[in-house]
């Protein structure tokens, strides 16, 4: 027995539709690069956006994969609430310093090693959106903070600042020496007459 033809052509632009229809999914925000003195603290910056309202089964996991792209291992979780690691080399190392209602799921390293240079992973799963992007920061643990662009700027902007005072005070300075001189010769001509 045949289905008829209307049928057939209704799960046909059902299925066409539903492709055009944008799907539910997290999307996660983080940094690309952050670069890291050796020793410090450093907050490692995850938000997150989703379709959906935030749901009490929300879920964020934390992972990390070295330079050397051996297997990833598990920073953190928060599930409800956050869960610290057992084991592994970031054991007493991360702390939750994100904020759920702001969609804000960030994490706090302490004491950064050379050995943490590589790329942390933030997931986020809020379902029913639990499909989306995964945020990646590639982190460089460094022994000093390298001189760029914004550090170049801001020593020429700040002698910049400098030069200008020291030739406003020249000018001032000047200024007043010959007022000093001209009342001095003021002074001489009227004792002349």
């Amino acid at each position: 027995m045949r289905s008829p033809s209307w049928l057939g052509a209704l799960l046909f632009f059902g299925a066409q539709f539903q492709a055009l229809w944008p799907a539910a999914a997290v999307e996660v925000h983080t940094s690309r690069e952050v670069d890291a003195v050796n020793g410090t603290n450093l907050r490692l910056k995850c938000t997150f956006s989703s379709s959906s309202p935030i749901s009490q089964q929300l879920s964020v996991t934390w992972n990390f994969q070295p330079e050397d792209l051996s297997a990833h291992e598990p920073v953190f979780y928060y599930l409800k609430e956050p869960y610290k690691l057992s084991a592994g080399r970031f054991k007493e190392r991360v702390t939750w310093d994100g904020n759920i209602e702001r969609n804000d799921v960030s994490i706090v390293i302490w004491n950064l090693q050379p050995t943490d240079n590589g790329t942390f992973t933030c997931q986020v799963k809020n379902p029913p959106d639990v499909d989306g992007t995964i945020g990646e920061v590639r982190l460089r643990v460094v022994q000093k903070v390298q001189f760029s662009e914004i550090h170049f700027l801001a020593v020429a902007i700040g002698s910049a600042c400098v030069l200008m005072i020291i030739v406003v005070i020249v000018v001032i300075i000047c200024r007043h020496h010959r007022k000093k001189v001209r009342e001095k010769r003021t002074e001489g001509t009227d004792t002349e007459l």
